[in-house]
Parts: C-alpha cells; sequence; structure tokens
C-alpha cells in the first residue's frame, strides 16, 4: 500500500536523518506551519523486534500527521521502493537458537536523547519545536515489549502497547535477547493502554495478565477482533491508529476530548460497536 500523509491537521512524511542512523523518523512535512506548537515525542518498537521501521508506517504517519515526532529504531525495509523485507526478520540459527533482537530498548531510548539533542541545537530544523515534557514510549507485538522498558525512563509520560503483553517468567521466546518478564510492569510510572485483537491475537491473554498485574497505575484495555496483525496495514492505520492518536491526545496534550473516549462508565470507546474494553485505576475510579 502506499505511504499517505495521515488524516490530521500536518500532512506527514517519512524520512532518515543522517545525525540519527538507524533510525527512521515520521513528522510532520512542514515544521513552519506548528507556529507555537510543539511536538511531543513519541518512540516505537517494531513488531518482531526486527529491523524494518517501516512495517508500520501507515500508523506511523497517521500520529504524525496529528502534530507528533514518531522515532522508529531500525531502518526501511518494507513499502515503495523498499528492498526485500527477508533482511528485516530475523532468522534462527542451524540449532533453533534465536538471534539477538535488531532492535532493543536502549534504541528507543537513544530515540529520545537525540530529539531532545535537536531541539537545543540552533543548526537544526528541530530547533525549540520539540516539547521535551510530552514523551510517549509505544510499540507492537514483540515491539511492545521495548516500549514497556522504555516506559522505565522518567521521561516517559505514557505508554502505548499494540499487540503485546508480558511474560509471567523471563524468556527469549520472541527473539534472542528481549526481556519479556512480567517485572517490566514494576517499573510503570505512567499510564498505559494495551490495544489487542482479540483472542485470536496470540498475545491476547499475555494482555489480560498484564491487566491484572497493573496496580500502580491507571490501565485501559481495548481490543477489536482483528487478530495480532491489528490493523497497521488498512489506510492511515485504521481504528488502532485512532485510538493510539486519542491517547497520547490525551495523555500528553491534556485533550477533555480525546479523554471523554477513555473515562467513566460510559466511556466513548465503551459504546463503539466491535470494541470491547476494561480499565481499572482511571480518573473517577476507586483503586
Amino acid at each position: 500500500m502506499p505511504n499517505g500523509p495521515g488524516t490530521g491537521d500536518y500532512p506527514a512524511i517519512m524520512e532518515v536523518d543522517p545525525s540519527l542512523p538507524g533510525h527512521v523518523i515520521y513528522r510532520p512535512a512542514d515544521l513552519s506551519r506548528l507556529r507555537e506548537r510543539k511536538l511531543p515525542i513519541v518512540v516505537w518498537g517494531n513488531g518482531g523486534c526486527s529491523a524494518d521501521a517501516a512495517g508500520s508506517r501507515l500508523h506511523l504517519l497517521e500520529i504524525a500527521s496529528h502534530g507528533y515526532l514518531v522515532i522508529a529504531a531500525g531502518r526501511i525495509l518494507s513499502g515503495p521502493g523498499a528492498p526485500n523485507m527477508r533482511e528485516a526478520v530475523a532468522q534462527p540459527a542451524a540449532d533453533g537458537t534465536l538471534p539477538d533482537a535488531a532492535v532493543t530498548a536502549p534504541d528507543l531510548v537513544a530515540g529520545i536523547d537525540w530529539a531532545l539533542a535537536q531541539n537545543g541545537r540552533r543548526d537544526s530544523p528541530y530547533f525549540e519545536h520539540i516539547d521535551p515534557q510530552r514523551i510517549a514510549a509505544s510499540g507492537r507485538s514483540c515491539g511492545g515489549l521495548l516500549a514497556l522498558r522504555a516506559a522505565a525512563d522518567p521521561r516517559v509520560r505514557a505508554v502505548v502497547v499494540h499487540n503485546s503483553g508480558t511474560f509471567p517468567v523471563d524468556n527469549k521466546l520472541m527473539v534472542g535477547g528481549v526481556e519479556g518478564s512480567r517485572t517490566l510492569l514494576n517499573d510503570l510510572h505512567t499510564p498505559v493502554i494495551y490495544i489487542m485483537g482479540g483472542k485470536t491475537d496470540i498475545a491476547y491473554q499475555n494482555a489480560l495478565d498484564d491487566f491484572a498485574a497493573i496496580e500502580s497505575q491507571p490501565v485501559f484495555l481495548a481490543s477489536q477482533d482483528v487478530g495480532h496483525g491489528g490493523s497497521f496495514r488498512q489506510p492511515n492505520g485504521g481504528e488502532g491508529a485512532r485510538i493510539a492518536v486519542a491517547w497520547l491526545d490525551w495523555q500528553l496534550q491534556r485533550s477533555r476530548r480525546a479523554g471523554r473516549l477513555f473515562t467513566g462508565k460510559a466511556c466513548g470507546l465503551c459504546r463503539v460497536t466491535g470494541w470491547t474494553v476494561m480499565h481499572k485505576s482511571m480518573p473517577g475510579e476507586a483503586k
């Protein structure tokens, strides 16, 4: 599917900046249109913890078009003009040993460091265009585990996990070197949303278990019967992207309108056909 600019007020582009090797940037194409508005930062972990930072490009372009700077670890290995996707997928060794992940949580944190440094550089196109107080970590499947690890960074203020969840004990089931233990949840210091693909999503039970285990922070789980692949291949990232943008707008931009989608017994998303929701410790609810 061809790339698009997203549906937000700031048509978005995907690019590689030579000052940040090993990452792909999604941002509003015309930064001058921001005027006094500052860009929140969203760092992204790819599905499969792969090197393909374009595998979720429709979703990430949609987020960027709503006035966000999105940084995905990896390279452009899929989509129009990209090389063969096989390069992005880590292959087991002959003895079945899983290779190390192509991207890791420190790669996500490196995206935060880079963006904040760019914000202070007068020769950067991002000079004073970034809000250092509004940072989120997000990711898909194995990349969702990277987002949960990166969420331990005290600068992170919001977390969005897609089609993912932790495991009862440390394991190497996905890709070698990826921390997947439920102890990741101990470091959460910010509200978190899980956007899942229903009972056929292989990570669905993991997310339910995470929901039950999280006690320290507000948690929302939204599920639509689309399977583990989510809505990432749909135009503009589909419903999953719409929900993610709303969560980011609420958590980082303090949008009351966006917040109404998630709060109250009759929350906006609670009334949308096709979505199943669970929530606890949300504003107005007892912990």
